[in-house]
């Protein structure tokens, strides 16, 4: 039986499950008129706008989709530098203009984009309807805090919970308390307009109210929540002292809380999920049926450690189908803690964490591949590695410890010397990450 190249083949299953959660492929199939409850050419206006990774390819798909006597008006912002990587091949819009700001940490750029977004939120009137574009990195490229807390103040907690290896869903909770756009803040802006949130899920879960911090949703959590957030990550004594004082007065009842879901507002607001992990990995799996493997398992929702994680995907990638090539898929976004001071991100930990894991079984003919969809890990140029038996071999001819530059948070270089890096550059989407397991039968020759 000829041996299929598992790297390559790992690849082109990742790329497929990319593809799959792109503009083009997102907006096709939604009936946008349905959704608004009435044809978007019946409103006086139009006004879209959006804050994430995938903000360029949807405005300019959704631009596309609206007529051209439409009036429409609006603003995104991306991430700073993506406006200039958007492929050919990927939609821009005409009509709506694009700004960029700084992420996964705000920076001044992003409170403009949030005040220019509330602006045009609040300019809407009756007959306009107001499309809020929303997908992963939307809760710092809109990043506007409270009075009396600085830009400073949230840059500075946002790293800390961050480098804790707080879930998203945690960060998300504080996110939307030091906010003046996020927990349903842009719905009340837009009120009484009609609002028409089309969302890219980036979470485990799916939840709206999560995804972005949830602008145009209500929030179910709190302040109090908020607190226990920083209590639970060991974070109560290290924020600044205005971030503090004020989630304990919105606790206490002295700043008013999110919206909840009996608020009037969100009467006129309809939110629909438009892509998630579970669309890039059905693509994924028929790709990799496509290329004659048998798809064995597709897990959702993976959590926690990335070491652990890694250690576990290439277990199960060591457990051979004596008949066939086997695809193992995983999908959903693993933590890190930093306590070390290299280079890496979720996605190169757990390939290197796999890598030493495949270590003592040479003999068998395994790849795992762990990359973001929105190709981008950690603070590096790459959206993640893969691993073979012979990849921590690799970095020990190279001169490096793999397990050293792991416990060091020091995946990059360690993978970079191996040659097992995934470099795609941004992908203009996001919906978490996506783990490939190929496996080849023993005894399989080229």
């Amino acid at each position: 039986m000829p041996r299929p190249d598992l790297a390559h083949d790992a690849r082109r299953v990742f790329d497929a499950a990319v593809r799959a959660v792109q503009a083009p492929a997102l907006l096709d199939a939604p009936d946008l008129d349905a959704l608004a409850g009435r044809p978007l050419a019946s409103f006086d206006r139009v006004i879209v706008v959006g804050a994430g990774k995938a903000s360029i390819p949807l405005a300019g798909a959704l631009d596309a989709r609206i007529g051209a006597d439409v009036r429409v008006d609006g603003a995104v912002v991306v991430p700073t530098g993506y406006a200039a990587t958007v492929p050919a091949d990927l939609p821009r819009p005409s009509r709506i203009a694009v700004t960029e700001a700084g992420h996964p940490v705000p920076t001044p750029a992003s409170a403009a984009a949030a005040s220019a977004a509330l602006t045009l939120a609040e300019a809407a009137g009756p007959d306009d309807l107001v499309v809020a574009l929303v997908s992963g990195g939307g809760s710092a490229l809109w990043g506007l805090p409270p009075v009396g807390v600085s830009l400073d103040d949230v840059r500075a907690t946002t790293r800390l919970l961050l480098e804790s290896g707080v879930p998203i869903g945690g960060i998300n909770t504080v996110r939307k308390h030091l906010s003046r756009i996020s927990g349903g803040r842009l719905a009340l802006a837009a009120a009484p307009a009609r609002v028409l949130a089309l969302v890219l899920s980036d979470v485990v879960g799916d939840d709206p109210a999560v995804i972005g911090s949830g602008p145009t949703v209500p929030d179910p959590t709190t302040f109090a929540d908020a607190l226990a957030v920083l209590r639970d990550a060991g974070l109560m004594g290290a924020v600044p002292s205005p971030v503090r004082r004020h989630l304990d007065a919105g606790a206490a009842g002295d700043v008013a809380d999110t919206p909840g879901p009996d608020h009037p507002a969100f009467g006129a607001v309809t939110t629909y999920v438009i892509g998630t992990n579970e669309t890039a990995l059905d693509a994924a799996a028929r790709e990799a049926a496509r290329l004659g493997y048998a798809v064995e398992r597709v897990e959702r929702e993976v959590e926690g450690k990335a070491r652990a994680i890694g250690r576990r995907v290439a277990e199960a990638a060591l457990a051979v189908n004596p008949g066939r090539p086997t695809c193992r898929l995983w999908g959903g976004e693993t933590t890190v803690t930093v306590t070390g001071t290299g280079r890496g991100g979720r996605n190169q930990e757990v390939a290197l964490a796999a890598a030493l894991y495949l270590d003592r079984a040479p003999e068998v003919d395994a790849v795992v591949l762990s990359g973001g969809t929105d190709g981008v890990d950690g603070p590096t140029d790459a959206a993640g590695g893969w691993a073979s038996p012979r990849t921590a071999d690799a970095i020990r001819q190279a001169g490096l410890d793999p397990a050293e530059r792991l416990t060091d948070n020091d995946a990059y270089p360690a993978l970079d010397a191996a040659g097992a890096l995934v470099r795609t550059g941004p992908t203009h989407t996001n919906v978490a990450d996506v783990i490939v397991g190929l496996t080849a039968p023993r005894g399989a020759t080229s």
